[in-house]
């Protein structure tokens, strides 16, 4: 008798703890957003991919004249190791690593200006579509909206993803 009056219990309580958490569940509304696809649809965004685009090439150029000047040392280097004495060929290597090193400044160099200057250009906009996400998550009830391309979203289903509405508010604001 004890063990099925224990029995009962359990079920009961079981059955309990299985309504309350599928009550909980449809109270739960999850989003999921692609902040840089929003970035990109957005008009701001695609003018921020442009100066960024330019900043680039600008970049590029001012690298492209050391590569130049290190190809044409390489193959020098190349079609005169036999011509020429040991001490010049050993000063055209040398001249060749220095070159090398100052191209690898250079990049990093301009690497670091880029991603200054992504961020002084994009950040400001990313901020603007993070606080429209969560204008978004409190206006219509969110638990929970997540950003698509971060660890541990591995999928989705299309249903959730509120990027469009982000983007239609942002270009609403201006």
């Amino acid at each position: 008798m004890r063990a099925s009056m224990l029995r009962t219990i359990f079920i009961g309580l079981a059955l309990l703890a299985w309504t309350g958490v599928a009550q909980a569940q449809d109270a739960i509304k999850i989003g999921v957003v692609d902040l840089e696809q929003a970035i990109n649809a957005t008009d701001q965004g695609k003018k921020a991919a442009e100066e960024i685009k330019r900043k680039t090439k600008a970049a590029e150029a001012q690298i492209k004249p050391i590569i130049d000047k290190g190809k044409a040392l390489a193959e020098q280097i190349q079609n005169q190791r036999f011509a020429i004495s040991e001490d010049a060929l050993r000063q055209k290597q040398l001249d060749l690593a220095e070159l090398q090193s100052d191209l690898r400044a250079k990049d990093a160099e301009l690497s670091g200006q880029l991603k200054v200057d992504y961020e002084r250009i994009v950040g400001p906009l990313r901020q603007k579509l993070l606080d429209i996400v969560r204008d978004l998550g409190k206006e219509q009830g969110y638990t929970l909206i997540l950003e698509r391309n971060t660890p541990g979203v591995v999928y989705s289903r299309e249903a959730l993803d509120v990027t469009d509405e982000v983007v239609k508010r942002f270009n609403k604001k201006g």
